[in-house]
């Protein structure tokens, strides 16, 4: 292993063709610049540097050109790491957690925005169901999240309603919903959606079946697009092949709020905090939004 002080010295003798020059480049003595090269020269086994007939100006040899070039490229990846580490201890990290039942792609635009203005927060994503990152939020793992649920429900930075509605395909027949279970496509147990499509069926008394399940809302999006189900959803995420299926009982509306864990606000967690109360109702296509709650 080469000594990057000693490869540092190289190429100030180097460039200025003379020891005195570099020595007081690199402030050291002559002394210690010749007694820097000497040593290197001894673990390369190669001479680097040779004088002219005046003893005065100095040249590399070939052996001490080649090592200058590859001495250039280690000391500028070391100065890259060292100012690396100086960054990173600049940035702060902001854990959030997002549903995974939410237009992910409107949502990592939206991120990547505030990302882009604040180059010094460093955002941790975790995504879930609500009931999870309310478990996470609570546990500490978390010092933000997005969480579907019942209006109302608890303190919140701020809370937008959210329409919804019943999902089918565009070319689905309401008819066949009459004479058979209605076949769901549901969201895992603990999503607000899953729970709006069970109790309005269950209050109506109308039979139904589980035809699709998924995590994710592009999961279900594709479900209903292809008529295996139809399901609960948000108005704002109906894709072009979707409708909204009018034979059944009409779900209640559900709620996305910021809640935050109980830690003291960090001046990184208070700047998304104010970001994403300004954008998710229009990201998301909720125009309503309501202040903070139970506070």
């Amino acid at each position: 292993m080469m000594d990057l002080g000693l490869l540092k010295t190289l190429v100030a003798v180097v460039d200025e063709g003379s020891f005195t020059r570099a020595a007081q480049r690199v402030h050291r003595t002559q002394s210690t610049v010749s007694q820097q090269i000497r040593r290197l020269e001894d673990d390369v086994g190669r001479q680097l540097l040779m004088r002219d007939r005046s003893g005065v100006n100095v040249t590399p040899t070939r052996h001490g050109e080649l090592l200058a070039q590859y001495a250039r490229k280690l000391l500028a990846i070391s100065m890259e790491a060292v100012d690396a580490m100086e960054n990173d201890a600049r940035v702060s990290t902001v854990r959030v957690g997002l549903p995974e039942d939410i237009d992910a792609r409107r949502m990592a635009d939206m991120l990547s925005r505030f990302v882009q203005r604040h180059r010094d927060i460093r955002l941790d994503i975790v995504a879930g169901m609500s009931v999870d990152l309310r478990e996470r939020l609570s546990a500490g793992d978390l010092e933000l999240a997005l969480v579907k649920r019942e209006p109302g429900q608890g303190d919140a930075l701020m809370a937008w309603p959210e329409t919804l509605v019943w999902a089918m395909a565009a070319n689905a027949d309401t008819d066949e919903l009459a004479h058979a279970p209605v076949p769901l496509a549901l969201f895992p147990q603990g999503c607000i959606y899953r729970q709006r499509a069970i109790r309005s069926l269950d209050a109506a008394q109308r039979p139904w079946r589980t035809a699709f399940g998924s995590h994710s809302l592009t999961g279900i999006q594709a479900a209903v697009s292809s008529g295996l189900g139809v399901s609960v959803l948000p108005e704002t995420v109906l894709l072009s092949d979707h409708r909204i299926c009018d034979a059944l009982p009409p779900p209640p509306p559900a709620e996305i709020a910021l809640v935050e864990g109980g830690a003291p606000a960090s001046a990184p967690r208070r700047a998304l905090a104010d970001f994403l109360a300004a954008t998710v109702g229009e990201t998301l296509g909720l125009t309503v939004a309501q202040g903070p709650s139970g506070r």
